[in-house]
């Protein structure tokens, strides 16, 4: 059963005063008094919507300090509680309850809180129904309690914490979400029983009408950093702030002056030879601050693709010599009557700096909205202007279907001449019901298509369509080791937009949910033979062979009071030109031992290794490698206490490729082989970093760390690479040796 509308009693208009919430963890009925209770909690993991077996009940109150919601969950003492601490966003499989809301109640954009039994949070935005980014941290208030029978958990989410439209009267209609999450198990609860797993997740959200309450925030955030390296024996000293501003409820400014983009937060050692660029996420405080009104994703399938990737502001300067300068950056968000709107503008210093600018407009309503964005970069180093435009617009004509549809357009003037072209995409989601959903997705990306000066495009010159099939299993026994299932079998297609055919793809994949609240991951694929037009970096098509691959993933996490958890996966293709009989094997083994509930010490090993991995040497000539990799990734998390964090991590690559074959790629596409020859490859990167952070106040900190890293790469006729040697020789690397401080802290007015 799936609820569709609940409204709240509006008690806090008529004459009972509402009274403040103490955020205390502790359920006092007087302090609730008056809010909605909710006690029809349903199962969505498994997605059942039968009623829960563990008691839950809840309460929604609007203050005028923020929306207040309370938890109280009982559980029974055959089922162990999961108390374990988890760093800020990086979460846990423990005991844990999620507010989920759009304060806008237009399926647009929304948020999830999360508090942990062990008072531990998460937030996140969601944008495209179901698309959750943790990088955005807020500042609310959440306290739990425990006691025999049970626990019990209170946020307070500040009405300043997020941009609304104009409520109508006095009244706001708010879509929320609220469950529960019994870590041991991993059984979900949810008020109402849909499942952010679904393709319809924010439009079905229950609808809930508070009192329209506004508050005003002016706060200001200043930093100051030293940074001193080692190597080339110099320090550096910065300053800076972020300055937050909402005097009411429909328009807020947030800007920064000279931001700092150091290494605080370091991104994970990749490895990527091939002709896509890999994707970061952005850490940056400024540019995850309400950033998900202009979170618009565009082309295929991958959540990664998006018209604003905040990465290019500050990314290498248009010369290549070093990272940009961001002097200042300002964002605005508001509403006019029903027509929301955002500006988003950023710039860096010198002559080899860029301008960032967009405009983003949209209205909804009940079951249809409707959005547009202009994009602009100017990079006079180059003596390039890029405008993208773009227009969205998404249709739920009832509870089983949903209809998104996205247009955009780029247009590059760069040196006196222009280039434009056009792209479009649509997905189609229908729930057919008792656990059947069917979606068909295409794209079309032009082949002048450009978006990269400012979004995040794999690629173009590019046409997609797929059509997915799914059934969802949830009446197992209860002797199973499952509680649900998952299944969905996929077709697709792929060809460019000359025509050229890429390749056709069927897939199937199960998901399974287990009863020791771990999950696992199956699937099986094959593509048809065709052509990839990347791998020579325009300098022609290559004939493909078919492709397989076979993928699985095991998750186990800790079990009550235990010491270990578990992550596990392997995966097998055959996807070179010589296949099947050259197969690519990849595995990861990654366990975890936790000393308690607030330390605890992790390690990934993962090692590859391919037959027939296929390298652009230049021009249309390609190489046939033998590689071999391996990674580890290690270090440990110790949360002291409340406010302190320390944290290591260790990072360490060693790869080999020996060259087994070298192919010169005729007119027709045909790789012929050739007698040229061809350089092995090494490679060794480091990553080294002890990261102390004590907690100041909300979201002020100190910083301090020890940062080491290296990287190392080298062709050779010879033959002498070994990867188990240039992992061990990794540890040598010394290219960069720093120590830095950082202090931030967030005055509020």
């Amino acid at each position: 059963m799936r609820a569709t509308l609940t409204t709240a009693v509006l008690a806090a208009l008529a004459a009972p005063p509402v009274f403040a919430v103490e955020i205390d963890g502790r359920i006092d009925p007087a302090e609730w008094q008056g809010a909605q209770h909710i006690t029809d909690f349903r199962f969505t993991q498994p997605l059942s919507r039968e009623p829960t077996v563990q008691p839950t009940e809840a309460w929604i109150l609007a203050t005028e300090d923020g929306l207040a919601i309370g938890f109280r969950n009982i559980q029974a003492p055959s089922i162990p509680r999961t108390r374990q601490e988890a760093q800020r966003d990086q979460g846990a499989q423990a005991d844990r309850v999620n507010l989920y809301v759009d304060f806008d109640g237009d399926g647009r954009s929304g948020y999830n809180f999360t508090v942990l039994l062990s008072n531990s949070i998460i937030d996140t935005t969601i944008t495209n129904e179901n698309q959750f980014n943790p990088d955005w941290d807020g500042d609310w208030r959440h306290a739990t309690t425990e006691d025999e029978a049970g626990w019990s958990a209170e946020m307070l989410i500040p009405w300043h914490l997020a941009p609304m439209r104009d409520a109508k009267g006095d009244v706001r209609t708010l879509g929320i979400q609220l469950d529960r999450v019994i870590g041991a198990t991993g059984e979900r609860v949810a008020w109402p029983a849909v499942s952010y797993q679904e393709t319809r997740f924010l439009t079905a959200l229950n609808k809930v009408q508070v009192p329209a309450y506004s508050q005003s925030l002016l706060a200001i955030t200043p930093y100051a950093s030293m940074v001193y390296d080692n190597v080339g024996k110099k320090s550096d000293f910065d300053t800076g702030a972020d300055i937050f501003w909402k005097p009411n409820g429909r328009f807020q400014l947030s800007a920064t002056l000279n931001p700092d983009f150091g290494q605080v937060e370091s991104d994970q050692l990749v490895v990527n030879f091939g002709a896509i660029e890999t994707f970061f996420s952005d850490k940056r405080p400024f540019f995850t601050e309400n950033q998900g009104y202009f979170d618009v994703p565009f082309g295929s399938l991958s959540t990664r693709n998006k018209l604003i990737y905040t990465r290019r502001v500050g990314a290498t300067t248009d010369d290549g010599e070093e990272s940009g300068d961001v002097t200042a950056a300002v964002k605005l968000n508001g509403s006019i009557g029903g027509l929301n709107y955002g500006v988003f503008a950023a710039t860096e210093g010198d002559e080899v700096g860029r301008d960032f600018y967009a405009l983003r407009a949209s209205r909804d309503g009940d079951k249809q909205g409707l959005g547009g964005m202009v994009t602009r970069v100017e990079r006079p180093f180059l003596d390039r202007q890029a405008n993208v435009y773009e227009m969205d617009h998404r249709w739920t004509p009832n509870a089983a279907w949903s209809i998104r549809s996205t247009v955009v357009a780029s247009d590059i003037r760069q040196s006196g001449a222009t280039t434009r072209d056009s792209g479009g995409q649509v997905r189609v989601d229908w729930d057919m019901g008792e656990g059947w959903r069917q979606q068909l997705y295409a794209v079309h990306l032009g082949r002048d298509l450009q978006l990269n000066d400012f979004g995040y495009l794999e690629r173009n010159n590019f046409n997609y369509a797929r059509y997915d099939l799914g059934k969802r299993f949830t009446s197992f026994p209860e002797t199973s080791k499952y509680s649900a299932s998952d299944w969905h079998w996929a077709a697709s297609r792929r060809f460019n937009d000359g025509g050229l055919h890429i390749a056709d793809a069927v897939a199937m994949n199960r998901s399974g949910q287990r009863r020791d609240g771990g999950s696992d991951f199956i699937e099986l694929a094959s593509w048809s033979s065709g052509h990839d037009d990347l791998i020579l970096r325009g300098n022609g098509v290559v004939r493909m062979p078919a492709k397989y691959f076979v993928f699985y993933e095991r998750d186990r996490p800790r079990q009550g009071d235990g010491h270990w958890s578990f992550y596990g996966n392997l995966r097998v293709t055959s996807e070179g030109l010589d296949t099947p009989g050259k197969l690519n094997v990849q595995t990861e083994f990654n366990p975890t031992y936790h000393v308690n509930d607030r330390l605890s010490f992790f390690t990934s090993w993962y090692y590859e290794r391919n037959d027939d991995w296929l390298l652009w040497r230049g021009d249309n000539l390609l190489g046939s490698y033998e590689e071999e990799m391996i990674l580890l990734n290690a270090g440990s998390v110790w949360l002291i206490n409340d406010k302190q964090e320390l944290r290591v991590r260790l990072e360490s690559i060693g790869l080999d490729a020996k060259a087994a074959q070298a192919y010169r790629v005729a007119p027709d596409g045909e790789p012929v082989r050739s007698t040229e020859a061809i350089p092995d490859l090494g490679l060794r990167n480091l990553g080294f970093q002890v990261r102390y952070r004590y907690e100041l106040a909300p979201l002020s900190y100190l910083y301090i760390a020890y940062v080491r890293g290296g990287s190392f790469y080298e062709e050779d006729i010879l033959g002498r690479y070994r990867a188990r040697d240039e992992f061990i020789d990794a540890f040598q690397l010394r290219d960069s040796e720093q120590f830095l401080v950082k202090l931030s802290y967030r005055f509020e007015i």
